[in-house]
């Protein structure tokens, strides 16, 4: 259930990064159910532009799909000067993101740079557009970042993701202290399980786990200390709550939303140490299938 007043974000505009599906349009259809002008972009750009579409009229606000491939500096510049000349906004979810699971060694310097370059530089870049903006108009602005629980115990078998989440994780850190002064807050979010179709695909392809399959809903539930997987709701719940007004105390802190995974057993895929090289090849063909979907639905 929502926890907060209908109109608790009339008159404020976010963007969100990667809106267009999963986890990022869960948070930018909650931000317009609750008044706000919103912004969304990826680099699918007819995905985002469908996504917009549906959660303006469901909720009749405005949104905006830019479509933005956050790894090139260029286009985050093009993009923050596009939303900046309609106003600033008062808000910013870092949430565009990229991983797949894969022995380290398998890794090529692409595989790496295809998670690092989504999510580590291309978090920077946004964050950096908007922050400088912000202090140059005196605004006061709030960071909100979707990493992992991976930040705090290394992340086995995705090693970019757990690379580039933790440097995040100091980057929140970091500048919550740089622009504080500036009454800039930057906070972040380590999720659990929370299913979301594109997350399945690269994570847990076909449903393995340990060599056996399984639905990854089911086995995440069961290891999971509330024996349940994580509800929408309350992930929207978290993020409305830290990008709201009145809590602006609270900076430079990454809570974890897991139902006490991470404390109970670590929350990562070390498990996956089982799997054999047939396995593994497999899983590999199912990622790359994924991916090849994805790319179809990208402009050229």
């Amino acid at each position: 259930m929502t926890m907060f007043k209908a109109d608790l974000f009339k008159g404020k505009r976010f963007l969100v990064t990667g809106g267009g599906t999963g986890l990022g349009r869960e948070m930018a259809d909650e931000y317009a159910k609750l008044g706000a002008e919103v912004y969304i972009c990826g680099r699918r750009g007819p995905v985002v532009e469908e996504t917009a579409k549906e959660l303006a009229k469901a909720n009749n606000t405005r949104v905006t799909a830019l479509e933005c491939d956050i790894r090139v500096p260029d286009a985050v510049e093009d993009m923050m000067t596009r939303i900046f000349n309609e106003g600033p906004i008062d808000g910013l979810v870092n949430n565009a993101a990229g991983n797949f699971i894969s022995r380290t060694k398998d890794l090529s310097p692409n595989g790496f740079n295809a998670i690092a370059n989504i999510v580590f530089h291309g978090t920077f870049y946004v964050t950096l557009a908007a922050g400088k903006r912000w202090i140059e108009a005196k605004k006061k602005a709030n960071v909100i970042s979707i990493l992992t629980t991976w930040v705090w115990n290394g992340g086995p078998f995705t090693v970019p993701s757990a690379m580039s989440k933790a440097g995040l994780n100091i980057m929140t850190k970091s500048l919550a202290v740089e622009w504080a002064q500036h009454g800039i807050r930057l906070n972040a979010i380590a999720p659990g399980p929370f299913p979301t179709k594109g997350a399945w695909e690269r994570l847990n392809p076909g449903s393995i786990r340990g060599g056996t399959m399984g639905t990854q809903q089911d086995s995440s539930a069961s290891n999971n200390p509330m024996g349940r997987v994580g509800q929408m709701q309350e992930l929207r719940n978290l993020a409305t709550f830290l990008m709201a007004d009145g809590c602006d105390y609270l900076t430079g802190e990454t809570i974890a939303i897991d139902g006490g995974a991470f404390l109970a057993g670590g929350g990562n895929f070390s498990q996956l140490s089982k799997l054999g090289d047939s396995e593994w090849e497999g899983i590999r063909q199912m990622i790359k299938g994924a991916n090849e979907k994805d790319r179809a639905k990208r402009t050229v």
